[in-house]
């Protein structure tokens, strides 16, 4: 903040200035005290907008809007100003030097969500952000000590992706042995192991004993013929014989986009008043339908989205999407369409199918604790049953940042998980109680 200041003061203007920094929160946090400081500088007015992925897009283009006489603009933006946008007029960069990212740790199935270094390659795209028709300046953060302990390039995604989705493919091309396949960045073996051992208990591949390769079954082919994780293309399927298929529909084409709801720490009250009228009691996915139907249903327009703190864009991202996943269960002979109405519990039980490992079970002491492995977790406050405490719940994602979040979370009953779970989970389950 201090840098964007001194920078406001000493260079011309009509040099606008972008600065790098981690996530959401913090930039929130720096954009509303830079707000405040600015207002007690005399001369010309600082300009002050936040730039990531979860912005409305009418805020995001803000960003991009000419730089009014007698001010200067200032961008506070995630690594989304990497290489996805060029933003005109920046000549002067603010590199923090740190950057957030996802990582799958396919030993504890986890998602980690933390602050780390960028890489050298990162620095210099940002440096490359200043002055793109001109000259400009970049301002790191950072020593070049630092700076030389650097990775040299970003850790390919690959490398920190949870491969089952890979892995299926690959078995639907008709390679058997994974292990010997030649990655352009190979994985390691851990990796590779967990994406075999998911998609064998989901009964998209059997084992050949004889030769310890791997042959995809039929269901595992029809599976392979959607373009989202395995999980998902298996409660999908389940959906079908269980007479959701229009509801589980839109679940998954809901998870498959962008988070629709947009969050204003200045309007938190109507904010929450308005995502109130779609929560579910039984938890996210069907709060997720709810705004799925609402949307549909109101016709989709710009200033009902608005109204609802809701992000247009990824509604529609959503509807089409969802009209592919049904075009492509035409194709593959799910063609009974049918929603179950009120019936929710067999919803709750397509997705289960897919997300049996994902269940945390709630112990004497008021936590939740994972059923397979034991890992000690929390519903994430954004939760439709964040002050809820249901026996079972289900989850889609195992995020850890301070703690270890749960996402998108359902209540399950205990029937739900006897019935569905295979038999060598539920020796497990019935081990645990």
């Amino acid at each position: 903040m201090v840098t964007a200041l001194q920078i406001h003061r000493n260079q011309n203007l009509g040099e606008d200035i972008l600065i790098f920094l981690t996530g959401e929160e913090e930039i929130e946090s720096v954009v509303k005290t830079l707000r405040e400081v600015s207002r007690g500088i005399q001369g010309p007015q600082l300009l002050i907008s936040p730039m990531y992925s979860k912005l409305p897009s009418d805020a995001q283009l803000k960003v991009f809007s000419s730089t009014p006489q007698n001010c200067r603009k200032c961008i506070v933006s995630t690594n989304i100003a990497e290489t996805s946008v060029t933003i005109n007029g920046i000549k002067h960069v603010i590199d923090s030097g740190m950057v957030k990212s996802k990582s799958y740790n396919a030993k504890s199935g986890l998602d980690v969500l933390k602050v780390s270094r960028i890489s050298k390659a990162q620095a210099w795209q940002r440096l490359g952000r200043a002055g793109r028709v001109s000259a400009g300046s970049c301002y790191r953060l950072y020593t070049e000590q630092e700076f030389d302990s650097f990775q040299d390039n970003t850790t390919p995604e690959i490398l920190r992706s949870n491969l089952a989705s890979v892995v299926l493919q690959l078995f639907a091309l008709g390679v058997s042995d994974i292990k010997k396949f030649d990655f352009m960045d190979k994985p390691s073996s851990e990796s590779v192991d967990g994406a075999i051992q998911l998609l064998e208990i989901l009964g998209a591949v059997v084992s050949e004993k004889s030769d310890q390769s791997y042959q995809i079954t039929d269901l595992g082919k029809k599976m392979a013929a959607f373009p989202v994780d395995p999980r998902m293309s298996k409660a999908l399927i389940s959906s079908h014989a269980n007479g959701c298929l229009e509801d589980v529909l839109s679940v998954i084409a809901m998870l498959s986009v962008d988070t629709v709801f947009v969050t204003n720490r200045a309007k938190e009250q109507e904010y929450q008043e308005a995502h109130r009228k779609f929560v579910h009691s039984e938890g996210d996915h069907l709060t997720l339908l709810n705004v799925y139907r609402s949307f549909k249903g109101s016709g989709g327009s710009k200033e009902w989205c608005s109204r609802n703190f809701l992000n247009q864009r990824n509604l529609k991202s959503a509807v089409e999407v969802r009209k592919q996943l049904k075009d492509l269960c035409l194709q593959n002979d799910l063609t009974s369409m049918l929603s179950a109405g009120t019936n929710t519990y067999v919803i709750r039980k397509s997705l289960l199918t897919g997300y049996f490992q994902s269940i945390a079970e709630l112990q004497i002491n008021n936590q939740y604790k994972l059923v397979i492995g034991g890992q000690a977790v929390c519903i994430h406050p954004s939760s439709a049953l964040f002050q809820c405490k249901p026996q079972y719940i289900l989850y889609n994602e195992l995020v850890k940042t301070n703690k270890c979040y749960m996402r998108n979370v359902s209540m399950i009953e205990e029937a739900a998980l006897i019935d569905v779970f295979p038999e060598s989970m539920r020796r497990k389950l019935q081990k645990a109680n």
